[in-house]
């Protein structure tokens, strides 16, 4: 297993973690993603730590607790082998409350999943969305307040926008609270808008991407082909209304490719898709998500090797669109480019 640093931190974490959101089961979407108890999530963390996977992710929301709770006895015996990471911000109920990141409700959660994760500490405790009825003062000043008790070690933030990002990273330098290491983000051969403006951020300001819904929520797993009919038995059935759009047009283009380097590779499609994002800039850890061991092995196969140069290029081709305003200048125009360097391959004006 590789591991890197986490964003400009000094935390060092596998290139791979393991998303909890399976564990538990309960809920109208985030218990869809799985019902695996304690004992087969005990069976899944052995896997994980005998190849080197470390970081262990989920959320307060996730099956309202159940997946911390079952994540904590899976862990149980072994809590200095593993990096926990969780979030909070997203509602837990209708009450009062219930959702946001102030200064009550962050303290509340973060004691609430020490308690379920039966832990002291949180390695990476991250808002799982931007509070815009909270002032960033308030979320940070509770946040320096957590990491000084020594029950957060690092804070981090999900789904944030480029300018709530920067807002909450200048005012942390300002007031000398704990600065953001980590940005958990959508980003997938299907779902490539990160590049335009959150990546160039992360690579300024130090934010590791820590990767979710890396198979572009489970269009990227290999069931998916151009002219073949969905799989009955896929969630995306349930699911996919609650996720990133994605045009069918982009899809089979980006399935053709993964198809064709398949054949030429001998490797998986979800492999393929895995490597992909493992060679793009500011990516600190792709968090990958299994309900059966089989599908947990596969995943760890996307490591321990590396895609050719043609291989990459052509499925950058197959998944780029248009940039939006106001980068497609610099995508375009060789006199805007050299004014803003992009830290992705630009792409040619007759594929924009």
């Amino acid at each position: 297993m590789e591991y890197r640093r986490l964003g400009a931190s000094g935390l060092e974490v596998p290139v791979l973690s393991f998303g909890a959101g399976t564990f538990g089961g309960s809920g109208p979407l985030f218990g869809a993603w799985g019902d695996t108890d304690a004992r087969e999530a005990r069976r899944l963390v052995d896997i994980c730590l005998d190849a080197g996977i470390t970081m262990f992710d989920t959320a307060d929301v996730y099956s309202a607790g159940a997946s911390e709770e079952v994540l904590g006895a899976a862990i149980k015996g072994r809590r200095d082998q593993v990096i926990l990471s969780t979030k909070t911000g997203l509602p837990m109920g209708d009450g009062p409350g219930e959702a946001g990141t102030s200064r009550a409700r962050l303290i509340t959660a973060c004691e609430d999943a020490l308690r379920r994760l039966g832990t002291d500490h949180i390695d990476l405790f991250q808002l799982h969305a931007f509070d815009a009825g909270t002032p960033v003062e308030e979320v940070l000043s509770a946040l320096d307040d957590l990491v000084r008790a020594g029950k957060v070690r690092y804070p981090g933030i999900s789904n944030f926008s480029g300018w709530q990002a920067m807002k909450s990273l200048a005012t942390a330098e300002r007031r000398g609270y704990p600065r953001y290491v980590a940005h958990q983000v959508y980003y997938s051969l299907v779902g490539r808008d990160y590049e335009w403006e959150l990546m160039p951020l992360a690579l300024d300001q130090g934010l590791g991407a820590v990767v979710w819904s890396p198979l572009g929520w489970g269009r990227l797993t290999g069931r998916i082909h151009r002219g073949r009919p969905l799989p009955a038995r896929s969630r995306l059935h349930r699911t996919a209304d609650y996720g990133p759009p994605v045009d069918d047009e982009l899809l089979y283009r980006v399935t053709d490719a993964l198809d064709e380097i398949a054949e030429e590779t001998g490797k998986a499609v979800p492999q393929i898709a895995l490597n992909w994002l493992l060679r793009r800039p500011t990516v600190s850890s792709v968090i990958v998500g299994a309900r059966t061991e089989e599908q947990l092995r596969q995943n760890l196969g996307a490591v321990g090797w590396t895609l050719d140069p043609e291989h990459m290029a052509k499925l950058d081709a197959a998944s780029v669109k248009a940039a939006p305003y106001p980068y497609f200048p610099y995508q375009r125009q060789e006199g805007f480019a050299r004014l803003n360097p992009s830290p992705v391959r630009a792409v040619p004006p007759a594929a924009a």
